[in-house]
This record gives C-alpha cells, sequence and structure tokens, in this order.
C-alpha cells in the first residue's frame, strides 16, 4: 500500500482565523462549552512579498539547507474547545492528557501482544486512539489564523487575551474562549472558530465524535450571520474531513462569492477539485490562488498538481520555493516532509532522509517526517530502523497506512511472532474504518487499499466500485483495478489498471499494480514494461509489493 499524497489536503500548511471582527452580542442565551483533553500548537508563515508559485526561484534551498532563518517561529497555540460537554471547570490538566496518550499507546502495545484473542472492550478502547490527525483534518491544521499577524480567536472582543492565545499557555487559552462564548452566545466568528477548532481537535486527539460537533457550531455561526465566510470555508473543511469532496467544493465556491480571497476556500477548492479528479479544473484553480494568494498553502497544493501530471520538476521547484519562504517551524516541517515524500517516491533515497532531517530539526515529533523517514529506511534495507520507527507512528498516529506498512514489515521480516503482529496492524486497520464511519467519514478508499491485500477481498472490492461510483480519480482508479485483480477480475480490472496511469503520475505502486494485471490478462510485453519501469523509478516502493514485483517481472520475462 503506497503512500498517498493531498487525498485529505496539506494539513500542516493550513492557517485560518476568522476574517474580521466581531462585536460581541447580549448574554442572552447559554453556552456550554468544555475543556478539552489536549490542545495542538502551529504557527503561520510571514507571506509578505512571497514569491508567485508560477514564477522561478534563484534562491531555491538545496537539501538541508536552512534558508528560512536559523531559529524558526514559535508556533501559536490555538484555542480547542468543546460544545455541549461539561463546564471549563471540569476540564483535564495537562498531566492527565499525558496519561491518556500515555494510556492510548499500552493500548495498541497491548493489541499488538494480544496473540489474536480480541476482546469487544479492548478493541473498543484502542478505537479510541485510530484516528490521530484523521486523515481529512486536511484543510485545516492551522485552523485557527487567517495569517502570520491576525491573533487566533480574532473575533473574540472581549476575554481573550492575542497575548495569552500566543503564550504557549493553551488551558488558559481554552479557558478564555470558553469563558467569551458562555458570555457571548451570538458570537458568530466565535462558533465559526469553535466549529473549525473541533475538525482540528478530531485531528490532534483522534477523536471523530468531534465531526458532528463541528457541524453544530459552524451551523450555530451561520444561523446568527448567514453567509458568514469564515463559517463556510469552515464548512468546506468539514466536508473534506469526512471525504465529502461534493460538499468542500460546494462550500469552497460559497465562501469564494463572499471572500474571493479566503485563503482557506482557495485551497480547499483546489483540493476538493483533485480529489474528485477534475484535474483541469484544479489546475486552474491552482493558478487562481497562485494570483489571489501566493504562500505556502497555495504552493504545496500547486506542486502536487504538476506532480500528478508527471510534471515531477515542477513540483519540486515549487516546494523548494515553499520551503525557501517558509518560517515557521510547522510549515518547514510540513514542506520538508512534502519534498522527502516527493524524493522517495523518485528513488531518491539520500535526498529524501536529508529532507526528513530538515523537518525533524525544525520539530522533532512530526509525525508524517517520522513516517516518511521509517519507509525510507525500509526502502534502504535497514528493516530494523523502519520497524522501530513505524512502531513510534503507529503508538500516535495508528491510521490505515502506516498501521498497513508497519504489519508489511513484519510479514517481511519474518521472524518468529511476525505474522501475529502483522495481523494485529491489520485488525486495527478494521476498527478505524469502522469509526471514522460511526462519525459520517467516508472510509472505502482506506478500506479497498487495505483489504485487498489484508482483509477481507470482497469487501475491499464492494468499497472500491463505492469510492469510483463517487470519483474518478487516479487513487481510486488503482484501488479498483487492484480490489478486482484479488477479486479475480482481471480483465475488467485492466481498464482501470490503465487509466490510473494515464496522466502521466509517476507512482511505482501504480506501476507494479498495472504490471501485475497487464501478466494476468496476457500482455507480456506490457507487464514487462509496467513492472521494470515500477523498479526502475522506486525500488524499494512498498517492503511486499517491490520484492513480489521483482518475482513478477522475472516471471514475465
Amino acid at each position: 500500500m503506497s503512500p498517498r499524497r493531498n487525498d485529505n489536503a496539506t494539513p500542516d500548511a493550513e492557517r485560518a482565523t476568522p476574517d474580521e471582527s466581531t462585536v460581541g452580542a447580549t448574554p442572552d442565551e447559554t453556552a456550554t462549552i468544555a475543556a478539552p483533553d489536549e490542545g495542538a500548537t502551529d504557527a503561520a508563515p510571514v507571506e509578505d512579498s512571497t514569491p508567485s508559485a508560477s514564477r522561478e526561484n534563484s534562491s531555491t534551498p538545496e537539501p538541508g539547507r536552512d534558508t528560512a532563518g536559523s531559529a524558526p517561529g514559535e508556533d501559536a497555540p490555538k484555542a480547542v474547545t468543546g460544545e455541549d460537554a461539561p463546564p471549563a471547570g471540569s476540564g483535564r490538566g495537562a498531566a492527565e492528557v499525558t496519561g491518556a496518550t500515555d494510556g492510548r499507546v499500552v493500548a495498541v502495545r497491548r493489541l499488538s501482544e494480544s496473540q489474536r484473542r480480541w476482546r469487544t472492550a479492548q478493541l473498543t478502547f484502542c478505537a479510541a486512539a485510530l484516528a490521530v490527525a484523521m486523515t481529512a483534518g486536511a484543510v485545516v491544521l492551522g485552523a485557527l489564523r487567517e495569517n502570520g499577524t491576525t491573533p487566533a480567536v480574532a473575533t473574540v472582543a472581549n476575554g481573550v487575551s492575542p497575548q495569552l492565545l500566543a503564550s504557549g499557555d493553551l488551558d488558559a487559552s481554552i479557558a478564555s474562549l470558553q469563558a467569551h462564548l458562555r458570555t457571548q452566545p451570538k458570537d458568530f466568528g466565535g462558533w465559526s472558530t469553535l466549529g473549525l477548532a473541533y475538525v482540528e481537535q478530531a485531528r490532534t486527539q483522534g477523536d471523530p465524535s468531534r465531526y458532528p460537533q463541528a457541524a453544530k457550531a459552524l451551523d450555530r455561526s451561520l444561523r446568527l450571520r448567514p453567509d458568514y465566510d469564515p463559517a463556510l470555508a469552515g464548512r468546506a473543511a468539514l466536508a473534506a474531513a469526512r471525504h465529502d469532496f461534493t460538499g468542500a467544493l460546494k462550500y469552497a465556491d460559497l465562501t469564494l462569492r463572499q471572500n474571493p480571497y479566503s485563503e482557506r476556500a482557495l485551497s480547499s477548492r483546489i483540493d476538493a477539485l483533485v480529489e474528485l479528479g477534475r484535474y483541469d479544473e484544479a489546475s486552474k484553480a491552482a493558478d487562481l490562488a497562485d494570483s489571489r494568494r501566493p504562500g505556502v498553502p497555495v504552493f504545496t497544493r500547486y506542486a502536487y498538481v504538476h506532480e500528478l501530471r508527471g510534471d515531477v520538476k515542477t513540483a519540486r521547484r515549487v516546494l523548494r520555493q515553499a520551503l525557501a519562504t517558509a518560517t515557521s517551524r510547522g510549515d518547514i516541517s510540513y514542506v520538508a516532509s512534502a519534498l522527502g515524500q516527493l524524493a522517495w517516491s523518485q528513488g531518491d533515497y539520500g535526498s529524501a532522509l536529508t529532507y526528513y532531517a530538515r523537518a525533524l530539526a525544525a520539530d522533532d515529533s512530526y509525525l508524517p517526517a517520522l513516517e516518511g523517514r521509517a519507509r525510507t529506511q525500509a526502502a534502504q534495507g535497514d528493516r530494523a530502523a523502519a520497524i522501530k520507527g513505524m512502531e513510534q507512528v503507529v503508538q500516535r498516529y495508528p491510521l490505515p497506512q502506516p498501521l498497513v506498512e508497519l504489519g508489511e514489515l513484519y510479514e517481511a521480516r519474518g521472524r518468529a511472532g511476525d505474522a501475529e503482529k502483522a495481523r494485529d496492524q491489520y485488525t486495527l486497520v478494521d476498527a478505524w474504518v469502522s469509526l471514522a464511519r460511526a462519525n459520517g467519514v467516508d472510509a472505502d478508499l482506506d478500506t479497498a487499499l487495505a483489504a485487498a491485500d489484508h482483509g477481507d477481498r470482497a469487501a475491499a472490492l464492494k468499497a472500491a466500485r463505492a469510492e469510483w461510483a463517487r470519483r474518478h480519480t487516479v487513487h481510486t482508479a488503482d484501488a479498483l483495478a487492484w480490489a478486482l485483480h484479488r477479486s479475480g477480475h482481471d480483465a475488467e480490472a485492466l481498464a482501470y489498471a490503465r487509466e490510473a496511469t494515464a496522466t502521466g503520475y509517476r507512482n511505482a505502486s501504480f506501476l507494479y499494480h498495472r504490471g501485475v494485471i497487464e501478466q494476468a490478462t496476457g500482455h507480456k510485453k506490457e507487464a514487462r514494461t509496467a513492472l521494470k519501469a515500477a523498479l526502475d523509478l522506486n525500488p524499494g516502493f512498498s517492503p511486499l509489493g517491490a520484492r513480489e514485483a521483482r518475482t513478477a517481472l522475472k516471471a514475465a520475462q
């Protein structure tokens, strides 16, 4: 199962707060808002004088060279709160948050040692951690500010100090926001910020139950002020978080009618068009966003649109340009990781590790960089380091892709007990899917990708067909092709496998799948071409797939 990029957008490059200040209304109704279990921090890059993604930048950084300055900006805390929950006084402190996190880690370890004796209570407990960084927290990682000079929760006119919000004291920041909304329940900007915070909370705390609460908060903002563009943009973010990309496009367009320069909406629109497979429109949307709001969020999307068309050179140039303009730790980590992922996908493992090191120098706990480093170590043959690194990732970030990759690493190692460990990872994928679906997230693509190789093949095919019916992308075409092949429908699979590679997207996993299917349908020459291309491009693209690709290529000679 190869990494997918941008299926859930680009979280760490996002910055968003309400676009304007509101005047608090009289406290004539009650708002119940709870303190969260933990918070998240991020910072926005300075965007003044940012060069356009479509223009060359002579100061493009080389891997590992810090052009952003010796001291990246400190991350600004984001207020994350809850609605319809106990009052602020009942919130847990930082020590309890740490304990809860440790408890989730212990649960994952216990699951790996359970020797297939799955108890209902154990799975339920593990499921509470399964949506950490929910795949589609997507368009709102920095969801509480629109630019680097606007304080988070800018609409909170009374009771919230911008200095407090920037101080790193999240408990105090959360309490201030809670107190404000209890006394100013008609602050539509506050409710919009709260809705975005819920989406962020689902991402950082593994709590997808926040998505329904996010919808309530955003709806409340829009009832108080219809057509309020930050709330509409929040709706786009929430839809993307649930993989409802048609809804995300709808709300992004509604936002842009109110505010044509909303960075969040411009970015969400590109994401939605990409995930709907409307690549020509996505390219035009990226050009428009670049002309209106050039900066890290737009640059990363502009690069991905070009990568999907096989234009890796432009994608790399634009990402390097984005890294040169990034100033916050969050943006540096995000863009450096994107460059690492791009280098890995092209088989340039040395550069990939250099970029991941750059990302981790900015934030040593940045999970995508830790995951990418482990994946690259596996590709280089350092399986022990890869397993250790991926185990650390799934302890905190038990999402389908790293779970499957860790399972495959165990299978590839083949020690006593590794088969059992691998099955434990695949079982957790099933639990994550159940948790996501229970909270309105479309998880069909995740199901299809994982189950085709490591689960119920009939379920994989059903999920892949359902996802293809909703959106025609290179990723859904590849998932359907492989699910069909694994279910014995090679003749039907061939057209989808060819469509997955038709845009020029250089993805070794796609080429491997096509090669196997070409071979199964008697097209030996085409099979050899595709399989060789996969291994030439990225010889370590998958712990198991690369090995199987070599076997298939020998058989096709």
